[in-house]
């Protein structure tokens, strides 16, 4: 077995990664939005944070009630508690990905993790 694994992702309302990649510590997700559509729940979560970054398009999201307006290029954390739900704007679609891991789970990162 590979110390990697390979994924193409095409487009398509969501694929996740977790099971296609063998993901131990992460789940990972690109989502894709038509122009005017949403994801049609209201979800928080129990202990896992989301990250989205926002690819191409645009939409908002509301949090906790809160609309904030999404576009291109945006990057967005959200704790687990806070009751999310995202939509495209009527002009035009939104395609993200969200990361998804164990609040406060991080222990090192980048060249802290790294072994030279």
């Amino acid at each position: 077995m590979a110390n990697f694994s390979k994924v193409t992702v095409s487009a398509g309302a969501r694929t996740e990664l977790h099971d296609a990649l063998s993901l131990t510590g992460a789940e990972v997700s690109v989502n894709e939005l038509p122009a005017g559509a949403s994801v049609p729940f209201v979800h928080a979560h129990k202990q896992n944070e989301e990250i989205y970054g926002i690819l191409a398009g645009s939409g908002c999201a509301v949090l906790d009630g809160e609309k904030v307006a999404l576009h291109a290029g945006d990057w967005l954390r959200i704790a687990p508690a806070v009751k999310r739900q995202f939509f495209a704007t009527k002009e035009e679609g939104i395609r993200y990905i969200c990361i998804q891991v164990k609040e406060n789970s991080l222990e090192e990162y980048t060249a802290a993790d790294a072994i030279l």
